[in-house]
């Protein structure tokens, strides 16, 4: 498997799956310079477990069928919001029908995580 092939799965789907100590959960993405990034926490989506897991396993599928396109494990990196302003502005861009879109950046540097998971192709 390769970084083309998660890059454009990635890119062409807005969720993913993602393995984590709590069973697998479904979380909405953005693929921004060769990473994936997702928010948790304080009223976005629950990843328990995520932040404190050094590797997590992602599945990607199809938008069209469902079926897997790929599957690798990912490094996990929590995010300097402040110093990752362009990133947390992607994220936030793609973020669908938040409650307080003005106020998004601001309520996640004060209560949610932004995560970073690089692919580790094999």
């Amino acid at each position: 498997m390769s970084l083309a092939l998660i890059e454009e799965g990635a890119k062409k789907s807005s969720v993913l799956w993602i393995a984590l100590p709590s069973g697998p959960r479904l979380a909405w993405h953005v693929w921004h310079e060769g990473a994936i990034y997702v928010v948790t926490g304080g009223g976005e989506q629950p990843l328990p477990g995520l932040t404190e897991s050094p590797e997590v396993e992602i599945t990607l599928r199809s938008k069209d069928n469902g079926a897997e396109l790929v599957r690798f494990p990912a490094s996990v990196e929590v995010v300097d919001q402040e110093a990752a302003g362009e990133t947390v502005a992607a994220l936030a861009r793609e973020r669908l029908n938040a409650h307080d879109a003005a106020g998004l950046i601001d309520r996640w540097a004060a209560r949610s995580v932004v995560v970073r998971l690089t692919p580790r192709p094999a």
